[in-house]
């Protein structure tokens, strides 16, 4: 399917600020599922672009903004293709089992760090979580990841935060919800610990409906998911606040082993204190007739 994804960002301040440089994840990378087709990105004010690859090999542009302003505004225009997931809903097969996953000598080597727990537990609540997750589902439908993100979908409440960051994953258990990037976080770090490798993506959703049942997740923002690592499958795509599994309605810009690594805009600015009013974002996702 061809689509159109128009994010705009805006940044507004009490009075006229410098700006350091802004980091922009906001290209996906080329790959059998996901074409990119066009880009726009236009800064105000203007900036000079200097693109580069991340450690993860994400596409990055490096905004440097010469004039003081009251408001910086980003706007990604993207034309994408996307096509069919590397592993259908249709065909997603037990092998996995309820014990993990082994993975070559070579595998890990290369996975390590998205195997590498990056959250503390000191008092082992996340290992205790998925103990009793193991004795509720039993066999399950003998695909531990999907149940495991049909789980933390039904288990939390979804919310919009606008705050920045990610939540701890014991915090996100303990409120009982979060934003999409707390539901992911949570899964990555439940998935590591059962000894998968996973990752961290961004990138937006394409509501189908009505061919589909409503998501979860608000319309008109960025998105947050997981990929884990399946050996003879690769990278396959878990939404546990959507609980989709390998859908293209996901569509990934950047992946990265923290959440902050995979930002959409990161950038500093200077000015006095108080000066910071806010930012609005707004994301639309519109199919493209063939």
């Amino acid at each position: 399917m061809l689509l159109r994804i128009r994010h705009a960002t805006t940044y507004r301040y009490a009075q006229p600020v410098s700006f350091g440089p802004h980091r922009l994840m906001l290209r996906p990378r080329d790959s059998f599922d996901l074409r990119v087709v066009d880009t726009a990105l236009t800064i105000t004010p203007a900036a000079s672009l200097r693109w580069m690859h991340d450690v993860y090999g994400n596409p990055v542009a490096v905004a440097n903004i010469a004039a003081e302003a009251e408001t910086l505004d980003i706007v990604s225009v993207l034309t994408l293709q996307r096509f069919g997931s590397a592993m259908p809903r249709t065909e997603i097969r037990p092998g996995t089992g309820l014990t993990g996953v082994v993975y070559s000598e070579n595998e890990r080597a290369v996975l390590q760090p998205f195997l590498t727990l990056a959250s503390a537990d000191p008092d082992k609540r996340l290992d205790r979580w998925l103990m009793d997750f193991r004795a509720r589902i039993g066999q399950g439908s003998g695909h531990l990841l999907r149940d495991l993100a049909g789980a933390i979908h039904g288990a939390l409440h979804y919310a919009i935060r606008y705050d920045e960051g990610t939540q701890h994953p014991l915090d996100t258990l303990q409120r009982g919800g979060g934003s999409c990037r707390d539901y992911a976080w949570l899964f990555i770090e439940l998935a590591r610990r059962m000894g998968f490798a996973a990752r961290f993506v961004t990138g937006y959703i394409y509501e189908r409906a009505p061919e589909t049942a409503a998501l979860v997740s608000a319309p008109g923002l960025t998105h947050a998911w997981a990929e884990v690592f399946i050996p003879g499958d690769g990278w396959v795509e878990f939404d546990p606040t959507n609980n989709l599994v390998a859908d293209r309605q996901l569509l990934r810009v950047a992946v990265a082993r923290v959440p902050e690594d995979a930002s959409p805009i990161n950038g500093t600015f200077t000015g006095p204190a108080g000066a910071f009013l806010g930012l609005s974002v707004g994301v639309a996702v519109e199919p493209i007739a063939d």
